[in-house]
């Protein structure tokens, strides 16, 4: 672990833990949802992670350098995978093959229910979200939205979707692995940040004249 430099707020002994970025409590693994997709995020399985990874970059390029259009790439590979399957299925009665099992291509029910899982979870925290329990995160969420929809006008939806998939891919992990650096310099930045303020409102706001404060009548 890398050894700071430390000012004289930092030299202060302190008994209390440092504070995580966002003041988080949780693991980060936990806070992802704790399930496949925090372990594929996280980099938990790094050859799920890297095939996905790669079949993101590899329908990046279909669709944004290749200039594919949807429904033409679902028909070249729909008319790929006949193609092998027939000629499976064809050759298996002439050479020593096993015809193709259907269950090979079919998706198990189980990643239909993660998924639904996973939708529900976050029309729930949308919910939770906009009735408005949450003040500070609403407020947030709103500006997120539409600081996000200012950058769209910049980007096209694929690449703004690609650039947003690795983030999602690249951040997490690095955080994981780099978390005590990031949450020091994190916490450095609000310290310098309330100095910065406090200065301020010394040097120029309290110097601004404000008009006489009138009491409040009484009944």
């Amino acid at each position: 672990m890398p050894i700071y430099s430390s000012d004289s707020d930092d030299a202060r002994p302190s008994s209390a833990p440092p504070k995580k970025l966002f003041g988080r409590e949780k693991p980060l693994h936990a806070i992802l949802g704790g399930g496949k997709a925090a372990e594929i995020v996280l980099w938990r399985n790094k050859n799920l992670s890297a095939a996905i990874l790669i079949g993101a970059t590899v329908l990046w390029s279909l669709f944004e350098v290749g200039e594919y259009n949807f429904v033409t790439l679902l028909c070249h590979v729909s008319i790929i995978m006949m193609l092998v399957l027939f000629v499976w299925s064809m050759g298996a009665g002439f050479v020593d093959w096993s015809p193709p099992d259907p269950r090979a291509i079919t998706i198990p029910e189980s990643i239909f229910r993660w998924l639904f899982a996973e939708m529900n979870r976050i029309l729930l925290k949308f919910y939770h979200v906009s009735s408005g329990k949450d003040l500070r995160t609403f407020f947030m969420a709103i500006t997120f939205l539409w600081i996000l929809s200012g950058i769209g006008n910049y980007f096209s939806s694929i690449n703004l979707l690609y650039i947003g998939f690795l983030g999602l891919m690249s951040l997490p992990a690095l955080y994981e692995r780099y978390q005590s650096d990031v949450d020091y310099l994190a916490r450095k930045g609000n310290k310098d940040m309330k100095k910065l303020y406090k200065k301020i409102d010394t040097n120029f706001l309290n110097k601004i004249p404000r008009g006489p404060v009138k009491d409040k009548k009484k009944y």
